[in-house]
């Protein structure tokens, strides 16, 4: 029972330490022989005998009597085994009581008496801590100052102080012979530590590693696990169990589905969260970013002669010489029956078709468009101009300015589309993701183990042995890439995921570790050990990803769409115009004309209206006839003026003459 008990904090009714209790101990002891030995509640019961006894004596002095009667509210329990019928009250007892509660002595406990709640005044504890087969008193507790090292009755002839400085005790020896205090309860395992599995890795091993000749694992992810641990507010005892052969890293697959099994409880290490592991397990939240990416060698391109290609993909230079012979053709069509400048010999037309469409280029055109349509189209497609220009011009400034690195295989895209061999490293999860999810072959995938396996593979010639590019996790790439400067990241991780620790379906730990990794995230500490373990050469500084100022048509493609929408319902409201006037050509023919003429003639008709210069002597004599009118009105008025001028003046010579 004294085992069980090691290092258990109790309480125990305080006693003051007096003269009167020391002498009373002495006689105790020299009665008894040492035999038995007197605690707290013995000097409380004797305490309390003194107590009843100077009670019982007041009750006397004040006239009491000694009388019993019959309780009339037992009567109703006559029916039960107990009889409780036949007992009776006494009937001094709340004269008794009030003596009792009115008694102030001192006694061996200390000062007797009560406070109108009825309690003792100056209720106290010793803590006592249980070490070895003996106690150790470690402080005091009472209502007046909180937790001390100086008893009560001391303190009670000072002005109450609770302040946390004064809230003190003795040092404390805890369960297992510890000073530290422990965070409380402990994890319930059924009294067995938690078997956790550890891979033992040949390659990374700043990730995790096995010490050699131990059972004991050092690396980033063990610190991260072992901090996590120590802000649990309890205690998880546990044994890290390796898990690999050693010469080849282990498949992690198998290694979490020990969990399912029952022969690992968790499983801390490089473990990354992927779908169907989400199935069968629970996981911590990440404490480190994942993700797979691919890494590619490269070489460094110089500005040749052919440097002003290089800022338009092949798709994009193809489609853009589309659109500027489509906007020549739209043009053309629009502008033929109304402007002489696209009107003339078919050479002379598809001079002018071609030249309109290479000028716009450069804002360059000479040939004035008159139709409504024709200045609507051309608008659009000037700003169409104006972006390629400007995009063009600034993709070329940073090829000839910059220094770019070039690869043939520019993400997961690229492999995909080819057919040759990809590495990928043992034991990572990449192998099934590939060929699963992405459904790349497996006999491209070639297996890798170190980090040196992977720049020989990546530098020799596929047909040699080699691979084109590498696929894996992001935090093995950086760590690879920091001391490799000859390879790049090719594109952006194609999957988002991170690195936590297993552990078995609705496991609290799961929890609790989530709640600890976050705060190892914000308080720093977890940048802390990246630093410690993984950190960055000056070849890594650079960036490390292969990006190019090539520009692709997904980024014109809506520009390209709008426009010939534009283009398509400019060329719709101009056929219907044709046809209209197509029409009214026709209804002038006669009925049996219209119906004994062929569909080529017909046809022969419609080309002929497009190909027609549009008619404007009618307006045009219209507004002669108008100008002729107004004229003929002008020189009316002006002779009828002059006639009233000439009338006038005859009428004043002929007064004049009257008055002579």
């Amino acid at each position: 029972m004294t085992d069980i008990l090691q290092g258990v904090i109790v309480l125990r009714q305080h006693t003051a330490d007096s003269e009167k209790k020391r002498a009373f101990s002495a006689r105790w002891n020299k009665l008894t022989g040492g035999s038995l030995r007197l605690n707290s509640y013995a000097l409380y019961a004797y305490d309390t005998v003194w107590l009843v006894a100077h009670a019982i004596d007041s009750f006397f002095n004040q006239g009491g009597v000694i009388s019993f009667s019959n309780d009339s509210r037992l009567q109703a329990l006559e029916r039960s085994d107990l009889h409780l019928e036949a007992m009776v009250i006494f009937d001094g007892g709340p004269l008794l009581v009030k003596n009792m509660l009115q008694s102030d002595f001192v006694g061996l406990t200390g000062h007797v008496k009560f406070n109108p709640d009825k309690s003792l005044i100056g209720p106290a504890y010793d803590i006592i801590n249980i070490i070895g087969t003996g106690v150790r008193q470690v402080g005091y507790w009472s209502n007046y100052s909180g937790l001390s090292t100086v008893p009560p009755e001391t303190l009670y002839l000072r002005p109450p102080n609770r302040s946390s400085a004064n809230q003190q005790l003795h040092s404390v020896v805890w369960p297992g012979q510890t000073v530290s205090k422990p965070r409380g309860w402990v994890f319930p395992n059924n009294g067995k530590q938690l078997r956790i599995g550890v891979p033992i890795r040949v390659s990374y091993r700043e990730f995790v590693s096995q010490v050699p000749g131990t059972n004991t694992s050092k690396g980033f992810c063990i610190d991260v696990f072992t901090a996590a641990v120590s802000l649990l507010p309890y205690a998880v005892p546990y044994q890290f169990i390796p898990y690999g052969n050693g010469h080849e890293n282990p498949s992690y697959t198998e290694l979490v589905n020990l969990i399912t099994t029952g022969y690992f409880d968790a499983v801390v290490g490089d473990i990354a969260i992927v779908t169907n592991r989400t199935k069968v397990l629970d996981f911590t939240l990440p404490y480190a970013a994942s993700g797979l990416v691919v890494v590619v060698p490269f070489k460094k391109l110089s500005t040749g002669a052919w440097a002003f290609l290089r800022p338009f993909s092949a798709p994009l230079w193809g489609v853009s010489a589309l659109f500027f012979l489509l906007i020549g053709i739209v043009v053309w069509i629009l502008e033929h029956r109304t402007n002489d400048e696209f009107r003339g010999p078919p050479k002379k037309q598809l001079i002018t078709i071609l030249w309109f469409s290479l000028s716009t280029l450069f804002f360059a055109h000479k040939e004035t468009t008159v139709s409504t349509l024709g200045r609507l189209v051309l608008i659009l497609w000037l700003f169409v101009v104006l972006i390629i220009n400007s995009s063009y011009t600034a993709s070329l400034t940073s090829i000839l300015t910059v220094q770019k690195l070039y690869s043939p295989i520019n993400g997961i895209e690229s492999l995909k589309k080819g057919d040759e061999p990809i590495g990928y490293q043992v034991g990572s999860f990449a192998e099934h993701y590939l060929t699963e999810e992405i459904g790349i072959s497996k006999s491209r995938l070639r297996a890798l183990g170190s980090p040196e396996e992977y720049a020989m593979a990546l530098q020799r010639d596929p047909e040699k042995g080699g691979v084109v590019a590498v696929v894996d996790e992001l935090p093995y790439i950086e760590l690879f890439l920091s001391s490799q400067c000859k390879f790049r990241i090719a594109g952006q991780p194609f999957t988002k995921s991170g690195w936590g620790f297993a552990f078995p379906r609705d496991s609290p730990l799961a929890v609790d570790l989530s709640t600890a990794i976050l705060s190892l995230s914000e308080n720093g500490d977890l940048q802390r050990i990246h630093d410690k373990w993984l950190t960055k050469s000056a070849c890594s500084s650079d960036n490390t990803e292969i990006e190019s100022d090539r520009l692709e048509l997904k980024s014109f493609w809506g520009l390209y769409l709008l426009f010939a929408i534009a283009c398509f319902a400019a060329l719709l409201i101009y056929f219907v115009q044709i046809v209209r006037k197509y029409r009214k050509t026709v209804s002038g023919e006669s009925i049996s004309d219209v119906q004994g003429s062929s569909h080529s003639r017909r046809l022969r008709t419609l080309l002929s209206l497009m190909d027609e210069k549009h008619d404007q002597s009618r307006g045009d004599s219209k507004r002669r006839k108008l100008d002729r009118s107004l004229s003929a009105y002008d020189e009316e008025n002006d002779l009828r003026r002059d006639s009233n001028r000439r009338q006038s003046h005859i009428s004043l010579e002929r007064g004049t003459n009257v008055s002579n």
